[in-house]
């Protein structure tokens, strides 16, 4: 009978190639641009009064004149292009490009009357609620309640 000594790295490296095998093909290029462009897309918040919606959007660097808003009474569509000063880089950790952004809203708003604000790098959009969409106070009688006994 042959003594065959235990290696426990080949047990994990079976593993890492089991693990390997599972992922193969699924982080492909394009799923890669994907993930990339994801971090494009500027963070959002989004407030609600009474009145209004409030948007805010960290766009730092983007000149207003690089901003597209489009903004309808359900959604908000940002696009923006966030272009570099210089081309010789040593090393960069910004996102540079295009992007684009959709944002649904909760309730819907008046798209006429909205206001804009860009300042120190936040994109504010205040988006007045439709009159629909505003809460309204609805009394009611309680002259037509019969009492029930059990």
């Amino acid at each position: 009978m042959t003594l065959i000594r235990y290696n426990p790295w080949q047990d994990i490296n079976s593993l890492q190639r089991q693990l390997n095998s599972l992922f193969d093909g699924t982080l492909t290029e394009e799923t890669w641009k994907d993930f990339n462009n994801l971090s494009k897309i500027p963070p959002a918040e989004l407030t609600e009064t009474e009145e209004a919606l409030v948007l805010k959007l960290e766009v730092p660097g983007i000149q207003p004149e690089d901003l597209d808003i489009q903004v309808m009474v359900d959604k908000v569509i940002v696009k923006g292009d966030r272009k570099a000063k210089t081309e010789t880089k040593t090393r960069t950790e910004f996102r540079y490009g295009e992007f684009s952004r959709a944002i649904p809203l909760p309730v819907q708003i008046q798209n006429t009357k909205v206001s804009v604000n860009h300042e120190n790098g936040i994109l504010e959009l205040t988006l007045p609620k439709s009159e629909a969409a505003k809460n309204k106070v609805v009394k009611i009688s309680l002259d037509q309640v019969e009492e029930k006994t059990a």
